[in-house]
Formats: C-alpha cells, structure tokens, sequence
C-alpha cells in the first residue's frame, strides 16, 4: 500500500457550533440624516402650498356668505356694502384668465365667466358704481408718465389700463387712498396690524416669484364675523379665504377716501 507524503495535510473536521460573524452596529446617524434631508425638502417644496392649503381647510359655505352679504348689503358704510358685492363674486364660477381683451369703454368687461384679480376689484366696484375702468383710463391718459411704465406701452389704453394691479394701486395712492403706518425702522409701510384694516379695504400682496395680487378686505365667516379675511382670485376663481397676511402686503387702501359720500 503506498505511503502518503509527508508534507500533505489532510482535511481537519470541525465539530461544534458554526461560527457566527460579528454583528454590524446600527448606523443610527445615518438614518437620521436621510430623514432630516427628506423633512427639508418636504418643508422648502411644501411652505408655499401652506397658505393654500390652510385657506382651503378653512373654506366656508355659500350660506356663510348669504348671511353676511344680506348684513352688509343695507349698510351705510360703502366699504361694508364693498364687501358685500366682493363676497357675491365668490358665489360666480370664473375661470382665471389673464389675456389681453378689446372691450367697451366705459363700462367694459371681459367675458363674465373669465377674470384675474384685478377683474375682481373692478367688479365689485362697478356694483357699487365706480367704474375703475373709466377713472384708471382718465387719470392715466392725463398723467401717464406718474403710471408704472409696463410692457413699454406709449400711451394709455382703456382695454387693459384698469386690469393690471400696479395700475390700480398707483391710482388709488395718487387719489389720497393709500394707508401707511410709521414701523419700528422709521419707514412708512402697509400695517401688519389685522385691527388697522377695515371692511371694504383693499389690499395688494407680493407673491412668491414677484408677482404683484390683490384682494379686498371682508368679515369671516361664522363666529368667525370679527376676523379680517379677503375675496381674491388667486387663480381658482373667486374665493373668500382667511389669509390677509400669508403674503407680503405691499398696499393697503381705503377708496373712496370719503366713503360715505357715495
């Protein structure tokens, strides 16, 4: 029989539980960091929905506004009846549109079921019988350099003067409408008191981007009736939300200046 070599090793047989490998630590910092990051992109995408989303939680009923509109409606104070014809725009189904329109003058208007912001303003207004499209056109046609020189127009033009919010706000501040409070800084700006805005005030807002908005100041809803809420079209048609100060307010105005005379 032949004999094995010397320097072969032959297999050793273990006997004895298996060897088990060492367990890995939990990376608990790791899992932290991939929440944090995740919790930071949902608040930097989300923040500009909160608005949104809270006036659309707090969304109130058209019976709210029938109430409201027929207490306000008899007043005395043209900014309460303002407010009334504001808040009947919220019960109109329109779709935002921002196009160019060649319309009457005086007394012009796009099509109904269509409006911006402005739109908005000017509607209620022409309820109570003011017609911002006439009085924006008149003053701009006299005083067009004292207008924010938009789309590098030459002159004033009655189909879209009045329909832009610049122009709206320069002709309220040029008519004495505009209301300023003197802030810790020494500058002259809108309030960021809700006890300085009235019912029937206008108010502009700076949006995310630059884009210029504008509302009209209203009663809440319900038990709700001592909050200042506004009617605005901010792109879903007319609505009447609690969100005065979800932007910056860059304009607060009360027109007429002598309300009570109309």
């Amino acid at each position: 029989m032949p004999r094995r070599p010397y320097n072969r090793l032959d297999t050793i047989e273990y006997i004895g539980p298996r060897p088990q490998k060492a367990p890995k630590r939990p990376n608990f910092l790791g899992g932290w960091v991939v929440l944090l990051i995740a919790a930071g992109a949902v608040w930097f995408f989300g923040k500009p929905l909160v608005p949104f989303l809270k006036a659309q939680q707090a969304a109130p009923s058209s019976e709210y506004a029938d109430v409201l509109i027929n207490e306000l409606q008899p007043s005395a104070a043209f900014g309460e009846r303002l407010a009334a014809a504001a808040l009947q725009r919220t019960q109109s189904k329109i779709t935002y549109e921002d196009a160019y329109y060649a319309i009457p003058y005086p007394n012009g208007d796009v099509p109904s079921d269509k409006g911006r912001a402005e739109d908005l303003i000017v509607r209620a207004y022409r309820a109570m019988g003011v017609d911002l499209q006439e009085r924006v056109h008149l003053d701009m046609r006299a005083n067009f350099a004292e207008y924010p020189q938009i789309f590098g127009r030459k002159a004033a033009d009655p189909n879209i003067d009045h329909r832009l919010a610049a122009n709206q706000q320069r002709y309220f501040r040029r008519q004495g409408a505009e209301l300023l409070v003197m802030h810790d800084s020494g500058v002259e700006e809108p309030s960021r008191d809700p006890a300085d805005y009235r019912t029937g005030d206008v108010v502009a807002w700076r949006l995310a981007g630059g884009r210029t908005h504008i509302g009209i100041v209203v009663p809440g809803p319900g038990e709700r009736r001592a909050e200042r809420w506004v009617v605005h079209n901010i792109g879903s048609g007319p609505a009447w939300e609690d969100c005065l100060f979800d932007f910056e307010v860059i304009g607060h105005y009360r027109y007429p200046v002598i309300a009570e005379s109309l």
